[in-house]
């Protein structure tokens, strides 16, 4: 059945939603915001996901219990075992045997960040041997990074902040990341540059586990009618993403 059209029953996606009797939402952070990523600023965290999750827990009549991840690997893990309720996240076929999606907010297109001293200008100079590519674990972009090269592997790093360490340290020469984080990462690299091109482009959606039919309906309306009433094009601004485009409703 086509998400869009889910029957919605509220106290069913109530009960799916919120079985320990709080909202519970999985947020990915990292060093530098991006359009999936918040930060945390000492014991707040801020970001897009951060306001989606504030107005989803505001709509469904429930107390909001946020809990980061240091990826979307993690996260995904969470959900499937139950450990959250909801969470953002690339979507790709290995996640969709896992977990449930809803309609994405933003189209997202993978790339590398390159560091000066490496000399490497487009996506076929990443692919040589002797070139040390790091992603992030468990992720999307790192799957998709890694079947698109031939002749380097990237090494799996559990957070961004300790992938960034190795680009800054000379250890690694490339970061396989979504293009909008490098949109705040660059500062830390002036001599780095973001390749043109990419070698993957998927929605970042709402999330919830399988099985759970009502809840699925309850934040897939949501999430479309985030999108229609510019709930979404205000949190990409206030997070510094107006450049970037929401997703089509039809996402």
């Amino acid at each position: 059945m086509d998400n869009a059209h889910l029957p919605l029953d509220r106290d069913a996606a109530f009960g799916e939603l919120t079985p320990t009797g709080k909202l519970r939402v999985g947020i990915i952070s990292a060093p530098a915001p991006s359009v999936l990523f918040a930060m945390r600023d000492g014991e707040e965290v801020r970001g897009v996901t951060v306001d989606l999750a504030e107005t989803l827990a505001s709509q469904l009549g429930a107390s909001l219990d946020i809990i980061v991840f240091m990826n979307s690997g993690a996260c995904t893990e969470a959900l499937e075992k139950g450990a959250i309720d909801v969470t953002f996240m690339p979507v790709d076929e290995e996640r969709r045997k896992r977990v449930a999606f809803g309609p994405a907010y933003y189209v997202l297109e993978s790339t590398y960040l390159v560091t000066g001293v490496s000399g490497i200008r487009t996506l076929t100079d990443v692919d040589r041997e002797g070139i040390r590519v790091v992603g992030i674990a468990n992720t999307t972009t790192i799957r998709a990074s890694t079947r698109s090269l031939t002749k380097t592997v990237p090494t799996a790093q559990e957070s961004i902040a300790v992938a960034v360490d190795l680009l800054l340290t000379g250890q690694a020469e490339a970061l396989a990341l979504s293009r909008d984080a490098f949109h705040t990462l660059l500062p830390s690299f002036p001599d780095a540059r973001v390749l043109d091109g990419g070698f993957q482009q998927t929605g970042i959606a709402i999330a919830v586990a399988k099985a759970k039919p009502a809840a699925l309906a309850f934040v897939t309306g949501f999430m479309n009618e985030a999108k229609a009433s510019g709930l979404v094009r205000r949190a990409l601004d206030s997070a510094g993403f107006a450049h970037e485009p929401v997703a089509p409703l039809s996402s």
